[in-house]
C-alpha cells in the first residue's frame, strides 16, 4: 500500500491518500479547507490515475471534515464515519464561529455508518475499523495489519492523545480505549495521526506521558 500525505493548514489537518497496484484508493479526513488546497488534493487524484472508493472520517469535528462536499461534488463520494458522531456535521457552522471563522457550506449527510469490526476494502487492500470513543464519541480508526500501519485521527498523537472536552468527549474512556484496542498492536505498527508526525506503538506505550 502506498499513502501520501497532505498537511492543511486551517488547524492543521493531515489528509491521507492509500492506494496499491490497482490504483483504487481511500482518502482519509479530507480537511481541505482553502481552494488551493481542494485543488491539490483533485490533483494529485487524478495525476497519479487513482479511483477513490472511499472518503473515511475518523471523526466528525470541523477540521476533519472541511473538504467532505468538495469530494462528494468532483468524486460522487459521501463520508462514512461513525453514527455517534453524526450529530457534529449540522454543528459545524457554529463551531466555526467559536473559532472566528465562518464555514457555512451545506452539510453533507454520511454515506455509510462504520462500526467497530467493519472492513474497508480498496482494490487488494483492507483496513479494519476499530472504535476507539473518548476524543469524540464515534472516533474510528483504520488498521492495516497487512500493511503494519494506523491512521489514528486525534485519537493518538506522537507523544498526546486527543482532547476530550468537547461534546461527547471522556478522558477516562480515551485513555482506556487506547491501552485495550491500539497498545495490543505490534510496537512496530506505525501510527499515522490526524494533526503532527507519525510515530509507533511501541514508541507510545514507552514513551507516552498520557500512560506512564
Amino acid at each position: 500500500m502506498k499513502i501520501k500525505k497532505f498537511e492543511f493548514n486551517m488547524f492543521p489537518v493531515n489528509c491521507y491518500v492509500l492506494w496499491d497496484e490497482t490504483l483504487e484508493a481511500v482518502v482519509i479526513d479530507a480537511g481541505c479547507f482553502y481552494e488551493e488546497e481542494k485543488q491539490m488534493l483533485k490533483n494529485y487524484i487524478i495525476s497519479k490515475g487513482l479511483k477513490v472508493k472511499h472518503l473515511l472520517n475518523t471523526h466528525l469535528h470541523l477540521d476533519h471534515i472541511f473538504g467532505n462536499r468538495f469530494m462528494w461534488q468532483e468524486f460522487g463520494l459521501k463520508a462514512e464515519a461513525g453514527q455517534q458522531d453524526e450529530f457534529w456535521i449540522a454543528q459545524a457552522p457554529a463551531q466555526s464561529r467559536m473559532f472566528g471563522f465562518k464555514f457555512d457550506e451545506e452539510p453533507v449527510e454520511l454515506g455509510k455508518y462504520l462500526c467497530d469490526g467493519d472492513v474497508i476494502s480498496f482494490g487488494n487492500t483492507q483496513l479494519e475499523v476499530i472504535h476507539v470513543p473518548g476524543h469524540s464519541p464515534g472516533s474510528m480508526v483504520f488498521y492495516s495489519k497487512e500493511d503494519n500501519c494506523l491512521f489514528t485521527g486525534d485519537v493518538l498523537f506522537q507523544g498526546s492523545i486527543g482532547r476530550a472536552d468537547l461534546a461527547g468527549g471522556n478522558f477516562d474512556e480515551l485513555r482506556e480505549h487506547i491501552c485495550s484496542r491500539l497498545f495490543i498492536l505490534p510496537p512496530e505498527t506505525t501510527v499515522y495521526p490526524g494533526h503532527g508526525d507519525s510515530t509507533t506503538i511501541g514508541i507510545e506505550k514507552v514513551e507516552n506521558p498520557f500512560f506512564r
